[in-house]
């Protein structure tokens, strides 16, 4: 397992950061204060108001010779502008595109490079579910989209993560495994691993670490899942789960920029109910989020989606957080997000859905579940560049 486990102080070495103007400003200021080095990873990075801040940024970085390394998935930020593309590299900024979306060789959509990350001067890391783009940072008559991200400031786990953005970059197929490192830091005990999922290259460490978490889980579960399409598997360890009294709350979508997406989840609600398992649909942004709290004791924040995209398909990078401060700081905040949401109980689910509401759905579900199998399994022949 390619992992870093490193214990912090429970000062200002580890903190949430959300969407909207905390994120972008955190954002701006690492580009702003890098000294050597900065790698950025994302799926989608959008040419709009806070694309062209952080493009600024970014050139800003390159004049103090800065090294500057950013990968950019081919499908997600396939709207990114070639001539903006080219006055980067013109500024010194190494940046192309991870498996184009069209090239020579393929259509291709599976796998994709989900990542959402900066790392600077290899120590200050900035990790989570956050794309650049304006609808993230939210605009004077639309709230941004909810999601979040974890600012860390440790060299271990900085110089791992650049090596894990390096290593892509570069398109290093064979990586040796990297050993754990741990440090104290003043007798507090703070546990943080870096997980990656990567089908293809036999890296599950984020899919296995949600099932071991809700296996082991003996009080709460608490689960922000924007794209909330489960296998099978997950939705037996939940049921599992609640029928140990261990008390699950998830927090979905009660509106998306992918309506399918949001219809096939709510297939699994009826399902979900039987078991006493809590559904809460916000509606005042689109839920983006893709985060975890079991226990109030161990956190998961990151790229990673509850469905087989991200378990089967795309790169994904999430780190998991064992510490009962930062555990229950977050879940006090999606406490108060859960009171502004919708509740759904069985009446409500009933009252809503008529017969063709539910043959909608039913379509949705299986319909989605199609098309993931065909984008995660069919192009063989692009696996073998993998990058």
């Amino acid at each position: 397992m390619l992992n870093n486990d490193t214990t912090l102080s429970e000062t200002k070495l580890m903190e949430l950061v959300h969407s909207g103007e905390d994120y972008f400003c955190r954002l701006e200021r690492i580009i702003l204060e890098s000294q050597s080095e900065i790698h950025l990873q994302t799926y989608i990075f959008e040419y709009d108001n806070i694309g062209k801040k952080i493009v600024e940024a970014l050139k800003e970085a390159a004049s103090r010779k800065v090294k500057i390394y950013i990968l950019l998935d081919g499908f997600g930020s396939y709207s990114f502008p070639n001539r903006i593309l080219e006055d980067l590299r013109q500024n010194g900024i190494n940046i192309r595109f991870f498996a184009p979306f069209l090239s020579a060789k393929s259509l291709y959509i599976g796998r994709r490079l989900h990542h959402k990350i900066v790392v600077s001067d290899s120590k200050t890391t900035l990790i989570g579910g956050i794309n650049i783009a304006d609808k993230y940072h939210g605009t004077a008559t639309n709230k941004p989209w909810l999601d979040y991200a974890v600012e860390i400031q440790d060299e271990k786990i900085g110089a791992l993560l650049s090596k894990i953005c390096r290593n892509i970059y570069l398109k290093k197929k064979r990586v040796k495994k990297e050993k754990t490192a741990s440090v104290m830091y003043q007798n507090e005990a703070i546990l943080v691993s870096v997980l990656q999922n990567d089908w293809l290259k036999r890296k599950n460490e984020i899919y296995k670490a949600y099932i071991k978490s809700i296996e082991n889980a003996k009080n709460e579960i608490v689960i922000v899942g924007g794209y909330f399409i489960p296998g099978r598997k997950l939705v037996n360890t939940l049921k599992k789960a609640a029928e140990n009294k261990v008390k699950i709350k998830l927090i979905l979508s009660g509106i998306s920029d992918l309506n399918l997406a949001r219809r096939a989840s709510c297939y699994l609600y009826s399902k979900l109910l039987k078991h006493n398992i809590e559904l809460y649909e916000w509606k005042t942004s689109v839920l983006h989020g893709k985060t975890a709290i079991v226990d109030a004791n161990w956190t998961t924040i990151g790229s990673f989606n509850l469905n087989n995209l991200s378990s089967f398909a795309s790169i994904e990078l999430n780190v998991e957080i064992h510490s009962a401060e930062f555990s229950n700081n977050y879940r006090q905040h999606l406490i108060q997000i859960m009171d502004q949401c919708e509740i759904i109980t069985p009446e409500s689910l009933k009252l809503r859905d008529g017969l063709f509401s539910k043959f909608i759905t039913w379509i949705s579900y299986w319909l989605i579940r199609m098309i993931e199998i065909t984008v995660t399994y069919l192009p063989y022949k692009r696996f073998r560049g993998w990058y």
